[in-house]
């Protein structure tokens, strides 16, 4: 049994990011709510935007990705110099300013400009209808979309071995078809840290939204080593699921990216 200080405190970090906890305190904190009139509005830019900008940027990824034989330390720092050339800004993983919230997001080079790609949310994204029970114990990361689908973006324990044991069955013989660098502390893809953005506070305003995204049939094979999602049904017919999330305004260089949900207002 924990110490209660010891529960306190995994408690206050773990709420910023569970869904239910900001369900259950809306009426506490309103300005952690983007209010639409219908579920489409919750689309910031288009899903052909959100093609165009991952297009560019993993594309520049392939151009750089050599192999193997570099470390992924080098390949992480490649990845940052290619964020940063590309889109013109990085982000990485720090200590986040909100108390007990653990880790967050930064820009830590350039600016974001508004209606921008930011992030990426990684994990293993399951149906309505798949088994999840035993992966969401005690799991602060899972992501429920609207229509029910859910991403768990847990980097460690079964998470972990579930996106390894998806994406190494979806190979199509040498190509990878998923991203599992995101599991790592050196991710090849620097988008994929979605999953770190805090929940904003009534002091901490909201600068980025998520946006469901499903991929496109047309978008290369070649460039699916990037994304870091894997479906748990292997005979899932609907195209894979991402979250990614959208820039609300510019955003500049040493702040943190701050999340918020929306609600619908009929």
């Amino acid at each position: 049994m924990w110490p209660l200080k010891t529960f306190q405190r995994k408690w206050r970090s773990y709420r910023h990011r569970f869904l239910p906890w900001v369900v259950f305190n809306l009426s506490k904190n309103e300005k952690t709510l983007r209010h639409v009139t219908e579920r489409s509005e919750d689309s910031l830019i288009s899903a052909e935007q959100i093609t165009q900008s991952l297009l560019k940027f993993f594309i520049v990824l392939l151009k750089g990705y050599n192999g193997e034989h570099r470390t992924s330390k080098v390949k992480e720092l490649l990845g940052h110099n290619e964020m940063y050339q590309t889109l013109g800004f990085c982000i990485d993983r720090r200590p986040s300013t909100l108390p007990f919230a653990g880790t967050g997001v930064f820009v830590v080079k350039g600016v974001i400009p508004k209606g921008s790609v930011v992030a990426m949310y990684p994990g293993t994204v399951y149906q309505p209808y798949d088994p999840i029970l035993l992966q969401s114990i005690r799991n602060p990361f899972i992501f429920r979309c609207i229509d029910g689908v859910l991403i768990d973006g847990s980097d460690k324990g079964m998470s972990k071995m579930v996106f390894k044991s998806c994406s190494g069955r979806d190979r199509l013989g040498p190509l990878v078809t998923s991203d599992t660098s995101w599991l790592t502390a050196s991710p090849r893809n620097p988008l994929a840290v979605g999953q770190y953005v805090n929940n904003c506070s009534n002091t901490k305003p909201a600068n980025v939204c998520y946006q469901e995204y499903d991929v496109p049939d047309t978008f290369p094979i070649e460039l699916w080593r990037f994304l870091p999602n894997v479906n748990f049904s292997q005979d899932a017919r609907r195209p894979l699921r991402c979250v990614v999330l959208v820039s609300f305004r510019d955003i500049a260089e040493g702040e943190e990216l701050f999340s918020n949900y929306y609600t619908i207002v009929h």
